[in-house]
């Protein structure tokens, strides 16, 4: 791709189009309060290249043209931040600015050499500089190549700290890397750096970093060039080609003339290093909130006042250089006394949020219905469990967005907004489901069965409690439950007679405790019955074959309860009793058709059939090949040479007709959205010779997306959105008999 039409070449025009800059409404929602920009109405400017000095005749004329080019003039591009509960209305005081003498000082003290302080932008660029040619012509402003303090905002009598100290040694690191491509001529100096530092001890601090849900499609991906450097070019606008380039992972624009960052910086969500240091920007746009793997991040010597909410959510930024910014005293207070971190956290805990998104559109699927059946809707949800709700993994979410009393009452209202007839839901614990989800939704006519992960059998019921497994609940008057099963795939695995002694089994299989659960029904008003599948199964990627194991054992379970199923005895009392969690519900008796009788299943695979649940496989994947054709080859790639049992040797089968319902659609762009995935792993399979599609939820909104880096947020309570899928019961075909002609009297007598 790099090597393609739009491969950089060096600083040329074909890169740097222009582009109009775009007006912003006033932004309110921002966290911190903000006052107007600080004015010059001091004597004496720091940088005789930004303004003249206190004695030069221009003085008076320059001072009055500086302060509108960044005070008034720029007030309609400010984010105000508005955060009165913590921090009260306060009213900006005006900034008394160096003394001249004070920045002469300073100034010599930067002419000195920093190699030592460069070193940490060398290893920030080592091994992955597209380096520009040296024949690049020299863009750099006049007001860059004198050596002086770039910022006439210089905050240097703030209170010593530590962390104060870090941000003058940033600015001062920042300010003498003035040379044109500054960082890709020096990266080779640094790549010999980083290594003569790599000793025994040394050890990675994040490549070995595995989190629960974490995956990282990208990860084996190779391009020529992961970082990019224009610094020192004089830039005035980002050409739109940059964003293309989304496998970047270190980009320098310091040293240039933007005063416009376009919102389409959040498209490169690979960013670990942003130098946007000593140009004229005034504001941030609330994109940069997608960067959700930026660790270093540089505003150095910008015309900033206030920062967006949304630099909340860049939960991993471990540096963010503010100095030389005529920044608000919240703000300054917060990154001078407790440095990045807390600010970011403030920011993120503060924020009002995006605004809510627009509802999902419901898709009338085009599969017109014959006859009079019966429909039905399926609802499935991972809500992702409360013990995995972590700050650590979760970082980008406010605190209030993770806690489990806010979560499942957003998680209730719109289970009960879908009026779903089956409602099956992943990552449930034993406590959620018996102290909330089962009594709130008997007071909407549910019932339902829980069933925990395997590991809950060896546990204490203390403990136990906290583990997770699937819950399945239906519309009380509308079904009733014949049957249900549990199929914990690691227990049958380890039982299959073909399947002992096989060690891929035993160190794979076994240790998983996944499950899935059976419900069998039969409709109180048409007699029509149905099995629903609940099932979660394991979530690493590096475990494609378990998954697809853990697939085939089920298949061959419902195989076998199907059968089961199919010779059941017809059901003779369906009087419905109107209780609902020990309550009695006090209503008037509605006066319906009498109940048909239940329906006969010549054969098992006749019984209407749901398999929905958390797959965690792609539409790539074995999972998905063995569901869909209705068999897998022993050679596929997922079960990568192992062996288990028959099903290695064999290959893999079932009877069933199925059929995604999302695939109607093309499947949905992601089911699971996070910074680090996304994309589709939930589903909702079904039998097509016995059921039909009638309509499907749609997508989430792609404007609110483009604000929120990923799930958990405030509007979805879970990493996982819902599926919902509504299903028209096919009507059996009977078969015609042939009749015997008798003359008039016959037909006389059939048609009486």
């Amino acid at each position: 791709m790099a090597d393609g039409a739009f491969r950089f070449q060096g600083a040329g025009q074909y890169f740097y189009q222009p582009q109009s800059q775009r007006q912003l409404q006033t932004r309110h929602g921002s966290p911190i309060t903000t006052s107007q920009r600080i004015p010059f109405h001091t004597q004496d400017t720091p940088s005789p290249n930004r303004s003249p000095g206190a004695n030069s005749p221009a003085f008076n004329t320059m001072f009055n043209q500086h302060g509108i080019l960044n005070g008034n003039s720029h007030q309609r591009f400010q984010m105000h931040m508005n955060m009165s509960k913590q921090f009260g209305q306060q009213q900006q005081s005006q900034q008394n600015l160096q003394t001249h003498h004070q920045n002469q000082a300073h100034s010599q003290q930067q002419q000195q050499p920093h190699h030592a302080q460069h070193q940490h932008h060398h290893d920030a660029f080592a091994s992955h500089s597209h380096n520009l040619s040296s024949s690049t012509p020299h863009f750099t402003p006049s007001h860059l190549q004198s050596q002086t303090p770039l910022s006439t905002h210089s905050q240097l009598s703030k209170p010593s700290s530590e962390h104060w100290q870090e941000q003058q040694r940033l600015a001062q690191v920042s300010r003498d890397a003035t040379q044109p491509h500054y960082y890709a001529r020096n990266a080779h100096v640094a790549s010999r750096q980083a290594i003569a530092q790599l000793g025994p001890g040394a050890r990675k601090t994040e490549d070995n970093k595995e989190e629960r849900g974490r995956r990282m499609p990208y990860h084996d991906e190779k391009h020529p060039f992961t970082a990019i450097d224009f610094g020192g070019q004089g830039l005035r606008a980002l050409a739109n080609n940059l964003f293309k380039y989304y496998f970047l992972e270190k980009l320098y624009v310091n040293q240039n003339k933007l005063n416009w960052l376009v919102p389409e910086i959040g498209m490169l969500r690979r960013l670990t290093f942003l130098d946007l240091s000593q140009n004229d920007l005034s504001t941030i746009p609330p994109e940069i909130g997608m960067l959700t793997n930026l660790r270093t991040l540089l505003l150095i010597d910008n015309n900033l006042v206030d920062l967006p909410s949304e630099l909340g959510y860049l939960y991993q930024l471990e540096t963010l250089g503010l100095e030389g910014n005529p920044l608000n005293e919240n703000i300054k207070d917060i990154i001078a006394e407790s440095g990045t971190t807390e600010l970011i956290r403030t920011l993120r805990e503060h924020a009002q949020g995006p605004e809510p998104p627009n509802d999902r559109e419901w898709i009338v699927v085009d599969e017109s219905p014959v006859g009079e059946q019966e429909r039905f809707v399926v609802y499935s949800h991972n809500i992702l469990c409360d013990k995995y709700t972590t700050e650590a993994q979760y970082g980008y979410a406010p605190s209030h967005a993770l806690l489990w009393e806010n979560r499942r009452e957003v998680l209730l209202a719109e289970i009960r907004s879908r009026r779903a007839d089956i409602i099956c839901l992943q990552e449930i614990d034993a406590e959620g489901f018996n102290e909330y989800f089962r009594p709130q939704l008997a007071h909407d006519d549910y019932r339902g069965m829980f069933w925990q992960k395997s590991r809950a059998h060896t546990m204490s019921e203390k403990n136990a409690k906290m583990v997770d497994g699937c819950a399945t609940f239906y519309n009380n008057t509308k079904y009733i439950l014949l049957d249900k099963q549990v199929v914990e795939f690691g227990r049958t695995a380890i039982n299959r007679p073909d399947m002992k002694g096989e060690h891929d089994i035993f160190n794979r299989v076994m240790t998983r405790d996944d499950i899935a659960t059976v419900a069998f029904l039969e409709s109180r008003q048409t007699g029509a019955r149905q099995m629903v599948v609940n099932l979660h199964l394991f979530w690493d990627p590096q475990f494609k074959d378990v998954k697809v194991v853990q697939v085939a054992i089920l298949l061959e379970q419902l195989n076998r309860l199907s059968r089961e199923y199919a010779k059941w005895p017809a059901l003779k009392d369906k009087e419905l009793f109107r209780y609902a969690n020990g309550d009695e519900v006090d209503e008037e008796p509605v006066e319906k058709a009498p109940p048909a009788p239940s329906q006969e299943y010549a054969s098992n695979t006749d019984i209407p059939l749901i398999i929905c649940g958390d797959f965690n496989s792609t539409s790539e994947s074995g999972v998905y090949d063995l569901l869909a054709h209705g068999s897998l080859s022993s050679s596929h790639d997922d079960l990568a040479g192992r062996k288990y049992g028959n099903f290695t040797k064999e290959g893999m089968a079932h009877p069933f007709s199925l059929k995604s319902s999302y695939s109607h659609i093309g499947e949905l762009e992601f089911t699971n959205y996070t910074p680090t995935f996304v994309g589709c792993i939930d589903y909702v399979w079904y039998s097509t010779n016995a059921l039909s599609v009638t309509g499907l939820l749609g997508e989430i909104d792609k404007q609110y997306l483009s604000r929120v880096p990923g799930f958990p947020h405030i509007y979805h309570p879970s990493d996982h959105i819902a599926l919902v899928a509504e299903f028209a019961v096919k009507v059996k075909k009977e078969s015609k008999r042939a009749e015997a002609d008798f003359g008039h009297g016959s037909h006389d007598h059939r048609h009486r």
